[in-house]
């Protein structure tokens, strides 16, 4: 689906949620909106509000902490709670079900779409529950680190020989 059609939905579904918890509909709870749905991928806050206070309009953080918690009650976002206490959030609207790949030295998280993983899971009958979704996240070393730790282990193995 176009970019721009997918801007639209979500902002007519956001403005619905708005009006049914009678909440304000400010211009910057748009841009934050419109700054999720413009890039893919994972952000944290701090991510966000870089962005937006480089590229569109000053907001606070507490603006941006408030209307992210709106996005998730309405399903625009999800939010992804990680080890050592860091969250990350990606847009929910059209995304395709997919995994994570998280690395624990750099803290870079992939996605990784996974037939062989998400039919098993999903067709897995439950006896009293029915599941709606489900998050899987593998957790390990990305290539770049795994290189740089080779590195070093090489090095360490040197210096140790030279001694």
């Amino acid at each position: 689906m176009d970019k721009d059609k997918i801007k639209d939905i979500v902002k007519q579904k956001f403005t619905e949620y708005l009006s049914a918890k009678r909440c304000r509909k400010t211009p910057e709870r748009y841009a934050i909106l419109d700054s999720i749905y413009s890039h893919s991928g994972h952000f944290s806050m701090d991510a966000l509000y870089e962005y937006l206070n480089t590229y569109h309009f000053r907001v606070s953080r507490a603006t941006i902490y408030n209307t992210i918690q709106l996005l998730i009650d309405c399903k625009l976002v999800i939010k992804h709670q990680l080890g050592n206490n860091s969250s990350y959030y990606e847009k929910a609207y059209n995304n395709d079900l997919h995994h994570h790949l998280v690395c624990t030295h750099c803290g870079n998280i992939r996605d990784y779409k996974s037939n062989e993983l998400e039919i098993p899971v999903l067709n897995k009958k439950i006896k009293q529950f029915i599941p709606s979704f489900y998050k899987l996240y593998i957790f390990g070393t990305c290539k770049k680190c795994n290189t740089a730790l080779k590195k070093e282990t090489a090095k360490s193995l040197e210096k140790t020989k030279k001694k």
